[in-house]
């Protein structure tokens, strides 16, 4: 079926459709329309199952269904409105029917840039201003309706933070609003909400959006705590802690898309953010910190399992790699490495990322040098030796075909 014959078969049944939300949006941006969804007005539940058999119903309290249209799987929703009855993304009455008009259904959207529509000759419906802002580069909030569902402060940080618009005032006071309620959400829907926050052009401006709307320091109470903690100015004239992170996550986000790599970064300074204050700008033992931190990082935030083996790894080796010179030490990251699906080539960008693009010599010879340990592991192994002997054989053969290389012979010297 196709969206003609689709919006066709509707007004024959005496309703109207209406593309509407990211597919409008994405196209009055000139970005590619990845998927489609449409409202449906005029028409009950169960004429629409009868005039589209084959449509798959998915919504539980209010009417949803999947079809194929263009090719597409698309979602196709009947008109409704919302009154809030409780707390949280569940705490709704849902009403439809075909008396709802698109603007009303519009209106329950999040922001004007989402609550837009196209009918069926291709005209917009725009009763909130999208297209304005869109124009503007602003998020808004399409009414008061916004901080109803606690989430959308979320999704306006990361919408702002992915299309690089600013946040208008009256917004960010409803985002902050939403701080509440938002602590009791389920984390999996504000996971959704960092993941793809994650992988855009500038993620920092994702946390930066949540600290100007008062949120940063409930959601990320840890890098909130990274604001304010001063840093040595020799090695980081950026600012304190917090901006360090900021600029090293977004020089991240130039080398790579790997989300887990990214966090990573986020992550990997902040066991700064438990330094006492006597001690800045000095930040005694805070790898350590910052590496003990994952785990309750990673349940607050139902973070995958890559994510937060990445993040620990940073946060424990970063410092210590950037210093290394001792053969015994930079086998032992070479070997570690390998095991880790962050890898040598994600564990660079975090080097590069924390040290204004250096990275240490021997994880720019990586490959060779893991060569030459592994080639080294091959050694026969002397008789008499059992057990954790054998290992400790290997890897001081390991070490020794290190010694003798010609770039740790240099980096010894310093």
């Amino acid at each position: 079926m196709t969206e003609k014959e689709f919006f066709a078969r509707v007004k024959k049944m005496g309703g109207s459709a209406y593309l509407v939300g990211g597919a409008v949006r994405d196209a009055l941006m000139g970005r590619a329309v990845s998927d489609r969804d449409y409202v449906v007005c005029g028409v009950a539940d169960e004429n629409f199952l009868s005039e589209f058999p084959d449509a798959r119903r998915v919504g539980r309290s209010f009417p949803v269904f999947l079809h194929e249209i263009d090719g597409l799987r698309c979602e196709i929703a009947l008109a409704r409105r919302e009154k809030k009855s409780g707390s949280g993304y569940r705490g709704f009455q849902v009403f439809c029917s075909p008396e709802i008009t698109i603007e009303e259904d519009l209106y329950r959207r999040d922001c004007t840039l989402n609550s837009m529509a196209r009918d069926s000759e291709g005209r917009l419906i725009d009763p909130y201003g999208g297209a304005r802002d869109i124009a503007a580069r602003v998020v808004r909030a399409t009414s008061e309706r916004f901080y109803e569902d606690p989430v959308r402060a979320l999704r306006a940080a990361r919408q702002a933070a992915q299309f690089e618009f600013s946040i208008e005032p009256r917004t960010l006071s409803m985002m902050a609003r939403c701080a509440e309620e938002l602590r009791a959400e389920p984390a999996e829907r504000k996971f959704f909400e960092l993941a793809k926050a994650i992988v855009v052009r500038h993620p920092s401006m994702y946390f930066r959006h949540l600290r100007d709307a008062a949120l940063l320091e409930s959601e990320f109470p840890w890098l909130y705590r990274l604001i304010g903690k001063a840093q040595p100015p020799e090695f980081h004239p950026e600012g304190d802690a917090f901006e360090h992170t900021m600029t090293a996550l977004d020089a991240a986000a130039e080398k790579t898309e790997r989300p887990e790599v990214r966090f990573a970064v986020l992550m990997h300074d902040v066991g700064k953010g438990e330094t006492p204050e006597e001690e800045l700008p000095r930040h005694y033992g805070y790898e350590k910190k910052g590496e003990a931190m994952i785990g309750e990082i990673a349940a607050a935030l139902s973070l995958p399992r890559v994510w937060s083996r990445s993040a620990a790894f940073a946060a424990r080796e970063h410092m210590r790699a950037s210093r290394m010179k001792s053969p015994p030490e930079i086998r032992d990251l070479i070997r570690a490495l390998e095991k880790e699906a962050i890898g040598a080539d994600g564990f660079s960008v975090i080097m590069a990322a924390d040290n204004r693009g250096e990275t240490p010599a021997f994880l720019n010879d990586y490959d060779r040098l893991l060569a030459l340990v592994k080639k080294a592991s091959k050694c026969k192994i002397p008789e008499g030796l059992s057990g954790p002997q054998i290992g400790e054989y290997i890897r001081a053969k390991e070490i020794e075909a290190l010694k003798n290389d010609p770039l740790i012979r240099l980096i010894q010297r310093g």
